[in-house]
């Protein structure tokens, strides 16, 4: 049996992938799972692992956005800044923008 120990080391060199983490120690990603419900502490490591790329990802689209990336720029304000009004949305209307009528029919 793998000390839990290997398996935390694992997620850590990683990056939190746990596929990788299992071919890094000769087991199957059920393995690792399976190793994160018996240990508190595996589970931790995962969820601190994935913290870290988020931490990392978001680093990375503020360098594009401080660059003048405007996809990144344009990806922030949607998911960032919809109390602004940055928002995506579509409006439903009747033909040629007119009323949008709405007929129910109930069936016993």
């Amino acid at each position: 049996m793998i000390p839990k120990e290997d398996y935390i080391e694992a997620i850590k060199n990683n990056g939190g992938l746990l596929t990788a983490a299992a071919d890094a120690l000769n087991v199957t990603r059920k393995a690792v799972y399976d190793a994160a419900k018996r240990h508190p502490e595996v589970q931790q490591a995962i969820e601190d692992a994935r913290e870290r790329t988020t931490d990392m990802a978001e680093g990375k689209l503020a360098q594009k956005i401080a660059e003048g990336d405007n996809t990144a720029i344009i990806f922030y304000l949607k998911t960032q800044a919809k109390k602004r009004g940055y928002v995506e949305r579509q409006e439903v209307t009747g033909a040629e923008g007119g009323e949008l009528t709405v007929r129910v029919v109930r069936e016993d």
